[in-house]
């Protein structure tokens, strides 16, 4: 088999030339014309078999790439995802901070001015972080979800629970939990 590149750069030759004889491309043709057409037809389902298959490799590189790209984008979301569950970590304790900040109780004006600023800026953060994907779990008066809540004492004999109180807030990021609500149980009436 010869080279393709070299027989398209022939065949260009032999185009620009005008000349578009067997013997431009390089086929001898005998003198009887049968044998000429079954000359010229073996030519003609070699280059066929030979353009098939470059079509081939073709259709293979594109699906090939198709999916590299694919793979890729799922991996960088994936990347992204964990740096987000990251950053979201390392700020829980931020919140924590703030809930328990903002359950004192004031009895000065500078204490509720102070007050005041510490919750705009919880609430700020949250919904940055809200932006991003964050769920604070729902907690009192929910029934219990092991998946969502931590239970710290229960009641016993009861598969009814409900949540009574919030210990500690829990988060999800993107619907999966970081941190489950540590709650206090009780039986549902």
């Amino acid at each position: 088999m010869s080279d393709p590149k070299s027989e398209i750069v022939e065949a260009e030759v032999v185009r620009a030339a005008g000349t578009t004889g067997a013997a431009a491309l390089g086929i001898d043709m005998p003198e009887d014309k049968d044998e000429a057409i079954e000359i010229l037809l073996a030519h003609l389902e070699e280059s066929r078999d030979e353009a098939s298959s470059y079509l081939d490799d073709l259709k293979r590189v594109a699906a090939d790439f198709d999916n590299y790209r694919k793979r890729t984008t799922r991996e960088q979301a994936v990347v992204l995802d964990r740096a987000a569950e990251r950053v979201v970590r390392e700020l829980m304790p931020v919140l924590d901070s703030f809930d328990a900040a903002l359950a004192a109780e004031t009895s000065t004006d500078a204490e509720r001015k102070l007050l005041s600023g510490m919750i705009n800026t919880r609430e700020q953060l949250l919904k940055a972080l809200e932006r991003e994907g964050l769920e604070v779990v729902p907690t009192t008066g929910e029934p219990f979800d092991p998946e969502i809540h931590e239970p710290v004492g229960a009641p016993g004999g009861s598969s009814d629970l409900v949540v009574a109180q919030e210990l500690r807030r829990g988060y999800r990021l993107k619907g999966r939990t970081l941190r489950p609500a540590m709650v206090m149980l009780e039986a549902r009436e």
